[in-house]
């Protein structure tokens, strides 16, 4: 096959399209394209020889594509993982963050509407490395240019042993102009070798830029890679860092060559193959030794074939394999999960326990009064017991000292909270959410962290207003002087809804036998002591002892009564204040946990399921990343 030359490249036509006897005819014989394979046919039949059948090298002919078949094990479920955990992300993560996944993922699409029975190796290197020798040693022909001209392979040229490979090279955007087929021979026939697809690459150290950009993009498609290093440039710092170590997870798909061993003397080609192990260790690329999968490393002389038939055989298994697309595509999907692993990967167990919640709802009713409403409670029934049950003379003294004065009981249920208290609970509810959205994003990575205190403060907003109307709502005496906020709508204050009183207490049926017992001393005290009046101004018989007796029985017995049901209502008092606290701190806490708690607990549960996604897409990682 005769070799495509630079000044052929830019010219964009060959001798042999002018009608011209191009550079390599020898002997009337054609080295390429269809004049080639008649040329070859002729002299076979002439010899006696068997006729080999080559397919064309360039998209003229129908080209005989299959289709990717679908790969058996754990990939398509990863692939498919890896699709869902980035539609999951894209509102939790900025899209610089998936555009590795999303690129993964358009590239396993496009690899796997491709041929499955073809398997592109590209061949790349440094410049002076032999890479071109060596892909011309492969091909068992010079079809890539060789010499001291640097750089000598500007674009990619491929080199494919069988038909249908013309959707991969499109792929590769390698020109129909530089797509080849082996010389006829034994690397043409090799059966391990067919479906191998072979690429020359330009240098990645090449002083053009476009060089580097076309082996950075070629590098990214192909199912493998050779990389030839020679005895100078093996441990250049430009391949270990640039290409080498971000690709150790690909180790599978590697192959390591150490050229020009033919210029070490003695012992020498081992000690720089050994230090090139190492160097390929230290880089973190497993190597496949002992039967282990990891990089191929071997060295070998490209110019005087010492070492390529080894090489040779190792790529005919590895293409006869038929996995390389798969495993390419594995490596590429763990690289992918790695560059995620810290958005997705929390720190402990993040989320929020039975203590958390028991806490915030601990916070919300201190911020809502729940203790200091179960105490006015707890007094307002003492309140209303002492009024029921005392002596009409001190309810009388009472009323007359709390008349008309701003702390009155008459006036209890108009007061309104001070701002400044106001602000004081309004505070507090905000450092409850603070609290509680630190707790649940405790441990989690960045962006969910953050989505999780969004959700918190978002949810949190109104909440102080919602709490003062669910006390409210809830009946906790005391309730509407905590109240401040206003009904949406109708700027009614929640001591206007209540006629400008908290709701009283109920009485209990034991009530109007202590209230009829304190009406009978009244009487009984009025009785006496009309009684005494009669007989001092002469109207009823003189007699003192029995209504003086009455009289003080009912004076007596009217404390008394006051007194028994003082101690008769401290045990309803006390459930009456606690039940009152109860009903409040629920009031909260269900406040608190359909504005804050929920949805932190959504975040979370969707957390989870992106986290499930990310460990589907991890657990059959090749790489162990």
């Amino acid at each position: 096959m005769t070799a495509v030359t630079d000044e052929d490249h830019g010219k964009g036509e060959s001798k042999g399209d002018r009608g011209e006897k191009p550079d390599g005819a020898k002997d009337g014989r054609w080295d390429d394209g269809l004049i080639a394979r008649r040329a070859a046919a002729a002299a076979a039949r002439d010899a006696d020889e068997p006729v080999p059948v080559l397919a064309p090298a360039d998209d003229d002919a129908e080209p005989q594509v299959e289709a990717y078949a679908p790969a058996d094990g754990p990939l398509p479920a990863r692939l498919d993982a890896l699709r869902e955990l980035v539609g999951l992300s894209r509102a939790r993560l900025d899209r610089d963050t998936l555009a590795e996944a999303g690129r993964v993922l358009d590239e396993a699409a496009a690899r796997q509407r491709l041929s499955s029975r073809h398997t592109v190796v590209a061949v790349a290197g440094a410049t002076g490395s032999g890479k071109s020798t060596l892909f011309n040693a492969l091909a068992g022909a010079p079809i890539s240019d060789t010499g001291l001209r640097r750089p000598t392979t500007s674009q990619p040229i491929a080199c494919s042993w069988t038909d249908g490979a013309a959707g991969l090279l499109d792929r590769l955007a390698v020109p129909g102009r530089l797509r080849r087929r082996p010389h006829p021979g034994p690397a043409a026939f090799d059966e391990a070798l067919q479906g191998l697809v072979l690429v020359d690459l330009p240098d990645h150290d090449s002083a053009a830029i476009e060089h580097r950009d076309q082996v950075d993009r070629v590098l990214a498609l192909v199912d493998a890679v050779i990389w030839v290093v020679d005895p100078e440039k093996y441990a250049d710092a430009a391949l270990h860092e640039r290409y080498l170590r971000p690709l150790a997870g690909h180790a599978e798909v590697t192959f390591v060559v150490l050229n020009q061993t033919d210029r070490l003397p003695g012992e020498a080609a081992d000690l720089v193959l050994d230090d090139l192990r190492r160097l390929l260790d230290e880089d973190g690329i497993a190597l496949g030794e002992h039967g282990e999968p990891g990089a191929t490393v071997m060295s070998l002389s490209a110019l005087t074939g010492d070492g390529v038939p080894e090489l040779r055989e190792m790529i005919g298994r590895f293409v006869s394999d038929r996995t390389a697309a798969t495993r390419r595509l594995s490596a590429d999907v763990d690289a992918a999960a790695a560059r995620l692993r810290k958005v997705y990967v929390a720190q402990g167990r993040p989320g929020l326990g039975e203590r958390a919640r028991e806490e915030f709802a601990d916070r919300l009713a201190e911020a809502v009064g729940a203790a200091a409403a179960g105490q006015a409670a707890e007094r307002e029934w003492r309140r209303n017991a002492s009024r029921a049950c005392g002596t009409p003379w001190l309810r009388l003294w009472r009323w007359y000292e709390n008349r008309g004065l701003p702390g009155s009981l008459d006036r209890l249920g108009q007061a309104l909270t001070p701002p400044e208290e106001e602000l004081t609970a309004r505070q507090r509810v905000e450092q409850a959410v603070r609290i509680v959205a630190d707790d649940a994003a405790d441990g989690l990575p960045g962006p969910w962290a953050q989505a999780v205190r969004e959700a918190a403060f978002t949810g949190a907003q109104g909440l102080p207003e919602a709490l003062d109307e669910l006390a409210v709502k809830a009946g906790a005496p005391g309730a509407a002087k905590r109240g401040g906020g206003t009904e949406t709508g109708k700027g009614k204050s929640a001591v206007d809804r209540l006629g400008g009183r908290p709701p009283k207490p109920p009485r209990p049926k034991w009530w109007p036998a202590a209230v009829l017992a304190q009406a009978s001393m009244t009487l009984l005290q009025i009785f006496g002591g009309l009684w005494l009046v009669g007989q001092i101004i002469g109207v009823l018989e003189p007699g003192l002892v029995t209504p003086a007796l009455i009289m003080l029985g009912g004076v007596v017995g009217g404390p008394l009564v006051e007194w028994a049901c003082a101690a008769a209502i401290r045990g309803p008092a006390r459930r009456y204040g606690q039940d009152a606290e109860r009903r409040l701190r629920e009031a909260a806490a269900g406040c608190g946990r359909a504005r804050v708690l929920d949805p932190v607990a959504a975040e979370l549960v969707r957390y989870r399921e992106v986290r499930e996604r990310y460990v589907t897409v991890t657990e059959f990682s090749t790489t162990g990343r």
